[in-house]
């Protein structure tokens, strides 16, 4: 697992309210930490990574968080031009609305067109060597395989010409186990589990990306062992509640209840965790974050994650 952070992209997906924000951010800072100048990107500019550093903005040429590590937010237009410029050598000068207007009418009818330019800007700079590591806060599961998939559609609609020979390299990074990864991350819930199993064959079939490793989010402990949970169930008798009501001067209920609830929690979310086990090839790293009972914000959350994945991955 620490191979991780040895790639040069990843691209940190899931679905909607999993963690993935938080996945991506702590990852990147434990990165920096390390010792490698990090990039972190947000694909759906809406804010997140400025939230999670604490910062006005996250701009597309980045800003710095700290240390190492620079943080970004795709824009088209920006993309756009750059990719003009630098991948099909046309010079642009001043706003490009028209060309952006052309390229809205063509991505609609082409596949491919329109990822190639969130993809191809984070493997130009995996090209360049611009950064040690550049970790993606990517789309969620139902749009990410396109991304990863644009430059093979892209090729396979583009025959010659210097569109095909840019992705030409793109799908040789890409589908490069050593720079480039894949990490989905999951909770212990049903409907993440199954969007989960079913998209990691997806990345599979459908794409030349390695998935590195399945993120699970939100673990909640094991409160008690066997024994101690046999013990808690034959105190949970009507006689001995009055006992302990005596002794304690006041109801053990809410108390007695609250740790029936967390065995029952935890066994229930033990099932969705053998269900991973069973359905996800058995040589892609499985990851446990815990269920953090804090709640952390800003910083403070990106710093605790950065620190549950360090006991993990190191």
């Amino acid at each position: 697992m620490s191979d991780l952070l040895d790639k040069k992209l990843l691209f940190i997906t899931g679905k909607g309210g999993v963690g993935k924000t938080s996945v991506a951010t702590g990852l990147a800072y434990l990165a920096s930490n390390s010792g490698k100048q990090t990039l972190v990107c947000e694909v759906d500019p809406k804010g997140d990574l400025a939230r999670s550093f604490e910062c006005a903005r996250t701009p597309y040429n980045g800003v710095e968080i700290n240390e190492n590590l620079k943080a970004m937010s795709m824009d088209t237009e920006t993309s756009l031009r750059e990719y003009l410029r630098l991948q099909l050598k046309v010079p642009v000068i001043g706003r490009i609305g028209p060309v952006a207007k052309a390229f809205e009418f063509v991505s609609t009818a082409a596949p491919g067109v329109r990822e190639i330019l969130t993809v191809g800007k984070f493997l130009y700079e995996v090209k360049n060597n611009s950064y040690d590591l550049i970790i993606v806060d990517a789309s969620p599961t139902g749009h990410i395989v396109s991304q990863l998939a644009a430059p093979q559609a892209l090729r396979e609609l583009v025959k010659l010409g210097p569109v095909k020979s840019q992705t030409e390299w793109m799908i040789d990074i890409l589908g490069d186990p050593d720079k480039t990864g894949a990490i989905i991350v999951t909770t212990t819930e049903e409907m993440p589990v199954n969007e989960t199993i079913e998209l990691s064959k997806k990345i599979e079939s459908e794409t030349n990306v390695h998935l590195s490793a399945v993120i699970i989010n939100q673990v909640l402990p094991e409160l008690f062992s066997s024994n101690e949970e046999a013990a808690f169930l034959t105190l949970f008798t009507n006689e001995n509640m009055e006992t302990m009501t005596e002794m304690l001067r006041a109801s053990p209920e809410t108390v007695m209840e609250a740790a029936r609830l967390a065995v029952t929690l935890r066994r229930m979310r033990s099932e969705f965790l053998e269900k991973l086990r069973d359905n996800i090839d058995s040589n892609i790293p499985q990851i446990y974050l815990p269920y953090r009972f804090n709640k952390l914000t800003g910083l403070k959350s990106v710093k605790a994650t950065a620190a549950a994945l360090a006991d993990e991955i190191n």
